[in-house]
């Protein structure tokens, strides 16, 4: 009977005393068949979701750590992770951005992180009108140089929904329907 409640809390612990109950049930011929199959099953279950919460976790937390600055090689990731600096290889549609592919600064791409704000850890959502003037505000016409031809800025916020997520980030972003020249940054 251990093996329910061993399950529920620890999976492999209770599929380990479900087997050896149903074991020992088999071989004594007693009662206890359906609770020792109930407990794997309940470990089973159990472990199932202990590897899909690790897995869910994990992978928020990698979203949540910035990229180390320029990429060796194209990689896909979270919008969150981009830095002062990062190269896109085509800067998404209008819209709420989850995932970007960034590339390497020296290979062809269409958009580049060149400023950036960050908001204060215990500020409340400001709304992404608010939102977007204060990054707006460091994505003037300066930050793209002397010569902007071609180029169009364009300024990420938060949504409410990753800010609540502890997003306190805002990019403004150099992009071209053309390859950028060069590394716009450094």
């Amino acid at each position: 009977m251990a093996s329910v409640p061993a399950g529920a809390l620890l999976g492999p612990v209770g599929i380990g005393l479900g087997a050896a109950a149903l074991s020992r049930v088999r071989a004594h011929g007693t009662r206890g068949r359906g609770p020792a199959v109930t407990g794997m099953v309940v470990g089973a279950v159990a472990t199932v979701g202990w590897v899909v919460g690790a897995v869910a976790w994990w992978q928020l937390e990698e979203a949540r750590s910035p990229l180390a600055g320029d990429v060796a090689a194209p990689t896909t990731v979270h919008a969150r992770q981009l830095v002062l600096g990062s190269c896109l290889d085509e800067l998404p549609p209008d819209g709420e951005v989850a995932r970007v592919r960034v590339v390497p600064c020296a290979d062809e791409h269409r958009a580049q992180v060149v400023t950036r704000t960050d908001f204060g850890a215990d500020e409340v959502w400001p709304g992404d009108e608010a939102a977007t003037r204060r990054v707006a505000r460091v994505c003037g016409p300066e930050v793209l140089g002397p010569d902007p031809t071609g180029l169009e800025r364009v300024v990420w916020v938060p949504t409410e929904t990753s800010w609540r997520d502890g997003d306190r980030t805002g990019l403004c972003l150099a992009a071209s329907d053309d390859p950028l020249p060069a590394d716009l940054v450094g």
